[in-house]
């Protein structure tokens, strides 16, 4: 009986490793599937990053119910749930490859929106849904069945490198079916990636449909729950305040950087990096380094983090950071490195593109130990209000779809590398908080 529990348990966790990557997966097909939808608008950057925003917007709806959802039905349901929604967001998205394309819906200034990039939105808006429940359930459920401690946080720093790995491969895959954006391009050449996302979805939904998962915080049915009332809230800890907003910003900067990375390498014109031939996917490729590097940063910073505090961690980060994209910034298009890139003639070969790409790519190192060091700085003598402050952070993640837009519709007015001094803005308030803002002033507050 122990080993076929055993045995569950062993399927449950690759399953919740495949949920973590795909995670990962859906979250970033959203920008390289951007570089289509701008050049079938003219070029329009904002727009392009419209199916970014939607994915993220999910967010502020769902942070807070999938936490209630994990409450009330359990880890299991909630899990397929997301899954099956999960599935219909990119069923959604591959019909906007089938319909819509000759329906004008509305005009947008001088463009007039088709029915199938409404399609798309929508579909990456209910993915959006998807994921927001998957992480709530993939990172406690993983540590369920490591049966807590040190296991079950190894369990979750695998599925976290599964993440990063997915992350790394999408916007490869995306760039090497692309491959040089024409006005031709259409969801239909990437729709390979979607079915094969639908056909793990379906996979991972029946295998956890035969699994059993132990429900320890789920309410029995009949049960009420007294709710215990609380004198205070996390928005009476300046710290958390200060906090929440951080991961606001950072998680705009992690998308942000990539992201308006690959529509600079993608746009062929003279306001991109100029490359005529294979841009998409000289572009995913780069892109994919960035994500590569912060794979490399998560786990040496499991490595140090005994001994190097997320205060500092963060600090350094912020700063190079900072440095990288001054750099990128002022170094002028004309000067050039040989990064790994994609030629559909000659496969993977060393690509010439703009210098700062390098640097901006660089900056994956920085990002990756971010998330972490803001979470576990905010949360820093909050006790018994912890749990509705983890609530909080997870709606904050809308930022990845806010900010990504914003900067967008700065490099439509003013460039691809002007639009980088937002992010730099940005990193500035991280770094105020790493110094200043993470010090808790209301330690009267009880919290036992």
């Amino acid at each position: 009986m122990n080993q076929q529990k055993q045995n569950g348990n062993v399927i449950a966790i690759v399953t919740m490793f495949f949920l973590f990557a795909m995670i990962s997966f859906v979250t970033n097909l959203a920008a390289p599937f951007g570089t289509i939808w701008k050049n079938q608008y003219a070029g329009a950057n904002t727009l392009g990053m419209m199916g970014n925003m939607m994915n993220f917007l999910a967010y502020l709806f769902m942070g807070i119910p999938a936490g209630n959802m994990l409450v009330k039905i359990g880890y299991k349901k909630t899990a397929l749930t997301a899954i099956a929604v999960g599935f219909i967001g990119l069923l959604i998205q591959y019909l906007s490859s089938l319909f819509g394309a000759d329906t004008d819906v509305f005009a947008l200034g001088e463009y007039a929106i088709k029915l199938n990039f409404i399609i798309y939105l929508l579909g990456a808006f209910v993915c959006g849904f998807s994921v927001c429940m998957l992480n709530t359930v993939v990172n406690p459920m993983l540590n369920l069945l490591g049966g807590g401690g040190n296991k079950g946080n190894q369990l979750i720093q695998t599925g976290g490198a599964l993440n990063s790995l997915s992350g790394t491969l999408t916007p490869l895959f995306v760039g090497v079916l692309i491959g040089t954006v024409t006005p031709n391009t259409a969801m239909s050449d990437v729709a390979p990636l979607l079915f094969i996302a639908m056909g793990v979805f379906a996979f991972t939904f029946i295998v956890i449909s035969f699994v059993s998962i132990p429900e320890p915080h789920m309410r029995k049915k009949g049960e009420t729950v007294k709710e215990e009332k609380f004198s205070h809230s996390p928005w009476n800890f300046r710290h958390t305040v200060l906090g929440v907003f951080c991961i606001f910003v950072y998680v705009g900067i992690e998308i942000g950087v990539p992201g308006t990375l690959n529509f600079y390498l993608a746009d062929p014109t003279e306001r991109g990096a100029g490359l005529l031939t294979d841009g998409a996917a000289i572009g995913g490729a780069i892109a994919a380094i960035y994500w590569l590097l912060m794979l490399v940063g998560r786990l040496t910073s499991s490595i140090i983090s005994g001994k190097v505090s997320s205060r500092t961690q963060l600090i350094v980060a912020s700063a190079t950071a900072i440095i990288f994209i001054l750099i990128a910034i002022f170094t002028p298009k004309e000067v050039t490195i040989s990064m790994p890139g994609y030629s559909a003639d000659n496969g993977f070969q060393m690509a010439s593109v703009p210098l700062s790409a390098l640097f901006l790519v660089l900056c994956g190192l920085c990002t990756s130990v971010m998330w972490g060091g803001i979470f576990n700085l905010a949360v820093e003598g909050l006790g018994k209000y912890t749990a509705q402050a983890s609530g909080i952070f997870m709606m904050m993640v809308v930022g990845g779809g806010i900010f990504p837009l914003l900067q967008q519709f700065i490099s439509d007015s003013l460039g691809y590398m002007p639009s980088y001094w937002l992010i730099i803005a940005m990193l500035a308030y991280l770094l105020y908080y790493g110094l200043i803002g993470c010090k808790n002033v209301n330690k009267d507050i009880p919290v036992d």
